[in-house]
């Protein structure tokens, strides 16, 4: 949205300039890649899966923050090795995409890149789609991942993408039946004036616009001196975030200093019921607000906005945890549904095997035995790696006939410890029973680890 004018009016949250759109779309989705075999030992053990819960009785989860500060620590890092920004155009917003399209890829969502050009670079949309639920009523969340060239853009708007995408892995990690359709979106050149969510919806036909019963934006909820606002757009939407603040007896305002000037302003032009959270730009706080928030009176609610001291040191956990927790909530109660956990049998390996540091690839295998026919299209593999440096790790499943899966690809721009994941691999191809393996390599040295446990899930 254009600057605001006037002396009476407060400055506006986002100065922006026009941006020509010329495009077209592109799908990109993930491969699984084969690798020759390495070999190892360890010891399998058995266990029997869990039950279904039923349907509307299902609470919405707790979202870790620490898992969120995690996905902000990735992008702090990708923007350190791309300049210092994740900027539209730059390396550093194409490697933020590549790891959030990752992290969906080995959850088992669909994801789709989308493909436009402004201010003459190629810009990229990042949708994911969670299968199932009707079709017909989508639940859509988004958050844009671009940030401005002057800095990593940690809170604006780091702290809404990792937000969304931990809320996502969660609908993974439970195994989530919704009633409705699940679709999340990572939004570029949002600071260049919605460019990416502009395009998105204006080549959405009239049908599909139809079929969304809300998209909820959600654009820095991480602000140092935070706030806790709520889109007032549509009733329904406004409600349900309201409802959730309540629960923590955690008062909010009306959002109005980014009113109609991020992500969801195509949307709601487009005559789609919009909603979202927001913890405040370069508004200065008040002393009534500081006393029912905390914080400091007087500052602004992120004096870091659109500055290069927008980095991990400019996030209040606090808001950030909280803001995420209310994204599932919302999520969880507008699309209905039940939690599934993985059925059937469970094969789980504990034995420990060290990862040499820059060696060769070992392998943890177990056997699977008393599984009728082929292993599944949505093989689950739960990994359990103690490492101090999980960008140097290359994580293959080898299945019984050899061939190499890969879940994970090594980057030195993925500068957390361990990895604990669940991916979802489609292993249709192999006999079930028999030898399987989950092959680790690290890459590089000066880091050290090993593999603590795994399982698959027939």
């Amino acid at each position: 949205m254009l600057a605001l004018n006037g002396p009476a009016l407060p400055p506006p949250r986002r100065a922006r300039t026009a941006a020509a759109l010329l495009a077209s779309g592109a799908a990109v989705t993930a491969a699984l890649l084969g690798v020759s075999s390495v070999p190892a030992t360890a010891a399998p053990t058995t266990a029997a899966a869990g039950r279904t819960t039923t349907a509307k009785s299902v609470a919405a989860p707790d979202i870790s923050g620490a898992n969120v500060k995690a996905h902000l620590n990735q992008l702090q890092s990708i923007a350190t090795a791309n300049g210092g920004n994740r900027a539209h155009g730059r390396s550093g917003y194409k490697a933020s995409l590549d790891y959030v399209k990752g992290k969906l890829d080995a959850a088992g969502f669909t994801t789709t890149v989308q493909q436009f050009t402004s201010s003459g670079s190629t810009g990229y949309n990042l949708i994911a789609d969670w299968p199932g639920g009707d079709t017909g009523h989508v639940v859509f969340a988004g958050a844009h991942l671009d940030s401005v060239t002057r800095g990593p853009g940690i809170n604006d708007n780091g702290s809404g993408s990792a937000g969304i995408l931990e809320v996502a892995l969660t609908v993974a990690k439970q195994n989530y039946k919704p009633d409705k359709h699940l679709r999340f979106a990572w939004w570029g050149a949002e600071e260049l004036g919605m460019v990416g969510s502009r395009y998105y919806v204006g080549k959405l036909p009239a049908a599909e616009r139809a079929k969304i019963d809300g998209y909820l934006n959600f654009d820095m909820i991480g602000s140092p001196n935070p706030g806790y606002f709520v889109y007032d757009d549509d009733t329904r939407l406004e409600g349900v975030f309201k409802d959730f603040f309540a629960t923590r007896n955690i008062p909010t305002e009306i959002e109005t200093e980014g009113d109609g000037r991020s992500d969801h302003a195509p949307f709601k032009d487009a005559g789609i019921a919009v909603g979202g959270l927001f913890s405040g730009a370069d508004y200065i706080k008040t002393a009534e607000q500081a006393q029912k928030w905390g914080g400091t009176s007087g500052l602004a609610f992120d004096r870091c906005y659109h500055a290069s001291c927008d980095s991990i040191s400019n996030i209040n956990d606090t808001a950030l945890d909280n803001n995420s927790d209310a994204i599932a909530y919302a999520i969880w109660n507008l699309s209905g549904g039940s939690t599934t956990p993985p059925s059937g049998n469970v094969f789980e390996s504990k034995s420990q095997v060290a990862i040499p540091d820059g060696g060769p690839a070992v392998e943890s295998p177990l056997t699977v035995s008393g599984v009728t026919g082929n292993a599944p299209a949505a093989l689950k593999v739960g990994v359990d790696i103690k490492h101090t440096y999980r960008g140097d790790l290359a994580i293959d499943l080898v299945g019984p006939s050899g061939k190499a899966y890969r879940l994970k690809d090594s980057s030195n721009s993925d500068s957390a410890a361990d990895v604990t994941e669940t991916y979802t691999v489609n292993a249709s191809a192999e006999t079930a029973n028999g030898t399987w393996k989950l092959r680790v390599q690290d890459v590089a040295a000066q880091d050290e680890g090993h593999i603590a446990s795994w399982k698959l899930t027939f």
